[in-house]
């Protein structure tokens, strides 16, 4: 990730193609990581309006050069890939993101274009409060629900029926009186969510337990739907408001606003805010009325969503890769307050990178309290003059990341203190470097603890090993007690050994000696390479190695100028992977994972698939969704996403998509089971 780096954006029009196809990639990285910590682990790290503006550059540089377009862009999809362990659920109709905006000119330039490509003089809006909670499909057969999913990647989302099952504002069957009227195939969505008031003393009933408390109603919502106990679930204060039903019903009124007020008949939570608009000046006023009122709300919003009423005029207006044409979501400004910096600390991260963090005195924003703040890099400080002591205003830009907007200068007193990194590093009093060019200073010694300690988080996130149990404190505990020097110390961990530690019983030893096993047994190449934390490697590019070198001997043995040529990657990320190769400890380190047989080596490429487009629909057994894309692509087949005339076959596995098995009738394409299409790469 490069997140933190000061990087002045640069025009796509003032970019050689080389230099536009680096940064895309970059970006799509930086994007990627984000939709993880977002909407996979309820945990972000950036703003929304940070967010957007790393999107809204790549698009900026796709659009400038279309070619370099990726299927994989996150220009082309929605959020980030659902957990496995809930089930996954597809679904019928994709469950777009909505587009972003946070001017006035904006908006109006939104209802302009509509009305004219609508063809019609005036044109009515629905206006929605935009909730920050978690967004949910629910489908209800014959009047039953039979199904929920979160909108995981828009396309496939996690399968918590059993969870939603248990909040209480949403019906198990409709009500009998207006059952009639509801289609027999009904696909609602909506947004569960907590209460501020609720939300505030389940916290403290959490905090009071000595459970784990959430920063925001958002995540303790999301959270609980989550959880793979539904009796857990069951006892959070959860609550739902509808807001659409989805094309893929079997029917539907003509109107979005008549839709709402269906609803609201068949027994389903509307929103008594949301209004019908008939022009954009209606429209404008609404919002800004929601933005005075939001505080009395009882439940946290963002901004509001605005939609094209006429459902056929939807249809009409269409849909980008990733979001509708006819609505988009106008956020409201960010929440600032002011406080006093008490002090700056340094911390260090897994590649060395030391980071300037504002110790803050508590100050409530949004109704969550700040105490620490990232202050980013040494340039950051220098241009905001930020010194310790300052009075500073502080804002939760999109209500989550709080950041330094400024510094209140007719505040000081003259005993304020100007801060400079470290020479020698926090944690370990190694010499510190900052590389001409580079915003990040780092502590260059690699056995720092710090940075070690990091490592091992990366090394066992879901992402890599995914070693279950493998959490902060006990990481900590690890590299105090000098149990875990490198890597390849965690799979000599014994049972014994792990119960010395700190609130560490048996069975806690036990399992984790069992998850780094499993991990151990597991792990691909693409994983491993990921896990290593080579500087510039992200998932996509760990996959793109393991692919193409087939064994970390091979990769290892590449140098910079085949790296650069042949994957395309550029001299900075090139360098950075020979050289981490060439450290005499990562040597070591590689050695001792190779005698404990961690060496995976990737699938070889075939051509048992070549020519064939295939498509998957449902949950797979034997392999996860991605798996099973990689799985064709390396057998030279093209793995598509939608049925077509093209297709040549269609996976179904379970809980399959009714859209996708339809199409395969309409198109005569041939199904396959798991087990024949199985067979097929067997072949």
């Amino acid at each position: 990730m490069t997140a933190g780096k000061a990087r002045r954006k640069k025009s796509p029009n003032n970019m050689t193609k080389k230099q536009a196809q680096q940064r895309a990639e970059d970006l799509r990285e930086e994007i990627e990581y984000h939709n993880h910590r977002y909407y996979v682990i309820d945990d972000p790290e950036i703003s929304d309006a940070k967010y957007d503006a790393l999107k809204q550059e790549l698009v900026e540089i796709e659009e400038q050069y279309p070619d370099l377009i990726t299927p994989n862009s996150p220009t082309q999809r929605v959020g980030a890939p659902p957990h496995e362990d809930l089930g996954t659920i597809e679904h019928e109709s994709p469950m777009l993101s909505l587009q972003a905006i946070q001017q006035e000119e904006q908006f109006r330039r939104f209802y302009e274009t509509c009305r004219d490509s609508t063809g019609k003089q005036r044109l009515t809006l629905v206006g929605e409060p935009k909730y920050d909670g978690l967004s949910l499909e629910l489908v209800y057969d014959n009047g039953k629900l039979t199904s929920a999913a979160t909108r995981g990647d828009g396309r496939t989302g996690e399968d918590v029926t059993a969870n939603i099952r248990t909040v209480r504002e949403v019906p198990l069957r409709l009500s009998k009186a207006h059952r009639r009227r509801a289609p027999d195939h009904l696909v609602l969505r909506g947004e569960v969510y907590m209460r501020k008031d609720e939300f505030k003393a389940f916290n403290n009933a959490q905090e009071k337990a000595g459970n784990k408390t959430f920063a925001n109603p958002r995540n303790a919502a999301a959270g609980s739907l989550r959880q793979l106990d539904p009796n857990v679930t069951a006892k959070r204060p959860l609550r739902i408001f509808f807001w659409e039903i989805a094309p893929s019903s079997s029917s539907r009124p003509n109107t979005h606003w008549e839709c709402l007020k269906l609803m609201r008949r068949l027994g389903l939570k509307i929103d008594s805010h949301a209004s019908d608009l008939t022009s954009a000046d209606a429209a404008v006023d609404w919002y800004r009325q929601m933005q005075k009122d939001r505080d009395d709300l009882p439940y946290e919003i963002d901004g509001c969503v605005f939609k094209v009423n006429t459902l056929d005029d939807q249809e009409a207006l269409g849909t980008r890769a990733a979001n509708p044409r006819w609505a988009l979501a106008w956020k409201f400004e960010p929440r600032r307050d002011s406080t006093k910096i008490k002090n700056i600390e340094a911390s260090v991260g897994r590649t060395g990178a030391l980071t300037p963090v504002a110790v803050l005195e508590p100050v409530e924003i949004g109704g969550v309290t700040v105490t620490h703040v990232s202050l980013h890099n040494q340039d950051e400080i220098n241009r905001k003059d930020i010194r310790i002591g300052d009075t500073v205003l502080v804002e939760r830009a999109g209500d989550v990341i709080p950041h330094v907007v400024r510094v209140i200068t007719n505040k000081r007193t003259g005993h304020e203190k100007k801060y400079k990194l470290p020479r020698k590093c926090p944690a370990c009093g190694g010499e510190v470097s900052r590389p001409e060019g580079e915003a990040i200073t780092r502590c260059t010694n690699v056995s720092c603890p710090a940075q070690l300690e990091q490592r091992i988080l990366h090394f066992g996130s879901k992402q890599a090993l995914d070693i279950d149990g493998l959490g902060d404190k006990l990481v900590h505990q690890l590299v105090t007690e000098d149990l875990v020097n490198d890597l390849a110390d965690l799979f000599d961990l014994t049972k014994e050994e792990l119960q010395t530690l700190d609130r560490v019983g048996p069975k806690s030893a036990e399992n984790l000696v069992r998850a780094i096993a499993k991990a151990k047994d597991k792990v691909t190449l693409a994983r491993l390479i990921y896990g290593l934390g080579i500087p510039h490697v992200g998932r996509a590019l760990a996959g793109q190695l393991a692919a193409h070198y087939g064994s970390l001997d091979r990769l290892k043995n590449a140098d910079e100028d085949e790296l650069a040529g042949k994957e395309g990657l550029g001299r900075t990320i090139a360098l950075a992977i020979v050289q981490w190769f060439d450290n005499e400890k990562n040597a070591a380190l590689l050695k001792r994972l190779v005698k404990h047989k961690i060496a995976p080596q990737a699938e070889p490429r075939g051509d048992k698939l070549a020519g064939l487009t295939i498509v998957i629909t449902g949950t797979l057994d034997a392999m996860s969704r991605d798996e099973a894309k990689e799985a064709i692509r390396r057998q030279g087949g093209k793995a598509a996403s939608s049925v077509s005339s093209n297709t040549d076959y269609l996976v179904v596995g379970k809980n399959p998509g009714q859209t996708k098995t339809q199409e395969a009738g309409e198109h005569a394409v041939e199904t396959l089971t798991e087990k024949a299409f199985l067979r097929l790469l067997k072949k």
